[in-house]
């Protein structure tokens, strides 16, 4: 009994996508079966008048788009009287298909690729039917052309027949749309780099469900896309979007590292507009042996992190950058040597007065590491050391030291209280009194003081 109720449940939580997936590999297998049967002898067909015409002619591509159009006719026309446009819709979509698979120029093509494209962002329905008539494959093929209007046409139907269907999304890996990649991306043009973009975003949310997707295929035609110097901030969007949908599977953190996607972003990270999304795919790396030793060699770290700490208008990234500096320095004295040589912590001082909570608690953890390994550093001292230490205490020396230390600390929190006041008068919209604010500041800080 609880067997049955354990498959019951696993199967009712299965992803629907996967058994429609299953169902439309059982019917291409079936009509790849009557394809090969029909070329041994004429496929001859009793439930429709225009098969036997068809068969009669003896053109088996003929029989078999018939076939398709029958399917079509069945699934689309009954019940559509609610759907928009009803049967202008599905006439349309009986065009366009046929125009794709069995037009005589490659221009009749486009046309019926750009036709398909428009039907299927205006209906999820269709998009989902239009798989089951065998229109993807041939897509694939066209989106691998060298021509740039029939690429950009496959691509751009691609595009919208995958949003929101992960079948469809599914059937374009298995017909090899990923192999099918342009290996010179520096020969796309602006719109067709952000077209193949957008299409490996889509297809990339296949990375956390069980089909297989191959990020050796994806990461080099990304990466050649983001070190172009042509490429705008859109296409370069949806390209880090793709990538860090790749680093959330740890399986693709090998891949990733070793076609040079941590230096990559790490360029990319001094980017405003682009960094958050640079640093969510990055501190998904860093967790990993691979990735973090790749962060440790590279060149840009831990200054490139740290500059991005002092931006006071990325919070989120501020956030991030800690996250990720915490994993390099845990456990790790060489890497916390190389952050305090870059001046961390004056940086993390700062972060820990006046940065977003999460930030904050970041930075004061960062902090007491720094101090720790001080004070390990120090170590414990002998007797006669100690004596002369405690002997020293009240040394004109030692009391110059205490001074400069009391009135560097008084310096950094005055700088604290105007950064921060600062802010809030930006936000209010008052510049005007910002000179007024920082006067009073200045003339009572030093009473608020114990020192």
């Amino acid at each position: 009994m609880a067997n049955s109720t354990t498959t019951s449940s696993s199967s009712s939580t299965s992803p629907i996508w996967l058994y429609s997936y299953v169902k439309l590999q059982f019917f291409n297998r079936i009509r790849r079966f009557l394809r090969s049967k029909a070329g041994r002898k004429r496929y001859v067909s009793s439930s429709s008048d225009r098969l036997e015409a068809l068969s009669s002619v003896g053109d088996q591509a003929l029989v078999e788009t018939a076939a398709v159009l029958e399917v079509m006719e069945t699934q689309l026309g009954a019940g559509d009287g609610s759907r928009r446009g009803g049967g202008d819709d599905v006439a349309g979509l009986q065009r366009a298909v046929k125009r794709l698979h069995f037009g005589r120029s490659w221009e009749e093509k486009e046309m019926a690729a750009l036709e398909i494209q428009s039907l299927a962002k205006h209906d999820v329905k269709l998009r989902k039917l239009v798989a089951e008539l065998g229109v993807i494959p041939v897509l694939v093929t066209m989106a691998a052309s060298d021509v740039v209007s029939r690429r950009r046409a496959a691509v751009a139907a691609l595009v919208q027949l995958a949003n929101g269907t992960y079948t469809n999304k599914a059937l374009m890996v298995e017909a090899g749309i990923l192999s099918n990649l342009p290996k010179n991306t520096n020969l796309l043009d602006e719109p067709t780099k952000l077209e193949f973009a957008e299409l490996l975003l889509t297809l990339s949310s296949l990375a956390n469900t069980p089909f297989p997707l191959a990020s050796s295929e994806i990461v080099p035609f990304l990466i050649g896309i983001l070190e172009s110097s042509s490429t705008n901030i859109e296409t370069m969007e949806s390209c880090i979007g793709t990538l860090c949908n790749l680093s959330n599977i740890l399986d693709n953190a090998g891949a990733l590292v070793s076609n040079g996607v941590v230096d990559t972003l790490l360029k990319l990270s001094s980017t405003k507009e682009l960094s958050e999304k640079v640093l969510g795919a990055l501190g998904c790396l860093v967790v990993t042996l691979m990735g973090k030793k790749a962060m440790e060699n590279s060149q840009m770290v831990p200054e490139t992190l740290i500059e991005i700490l002092t931006w006071d208008d990325k919070p989120k990234c501020q956030e991030l950058s800690a996250y990720i500096l915490m994993i390099l320095a845990h456990q790790s004295s060489a890497q916390r040597q190389k952050m305090a040589k870059s001046g961390i912590v004056q940086v993390l001082l700062e972060v820990a007065l006046l940065g977003s909570p999460l930030a904050q608690k970041r930075s004061l953890k960062l902090l007491q590491w720094f101090r720790d390994e001080r004070q390990a550093k120090m170590g414990p001292h002998s007797g006669p050391q100690t004596a002369g230490r405690v002997a020293a205490i009240g040394s004109p020396v030692n009391e110059r030291m205490t001074q400069e230390g009391k009135k560097m600390m008084k310096s950094l929190v005055k700088q604290s209280l105007h950064k921060n006041m600062e802010m809030i008068t930006r936000r209010a919209n008052a510049d005007g009194e910002s000179s007024n604010l920082k006067a009073l500041v200045i003339s009572t800080s030093s009473k608020s003081l114990p020192y």
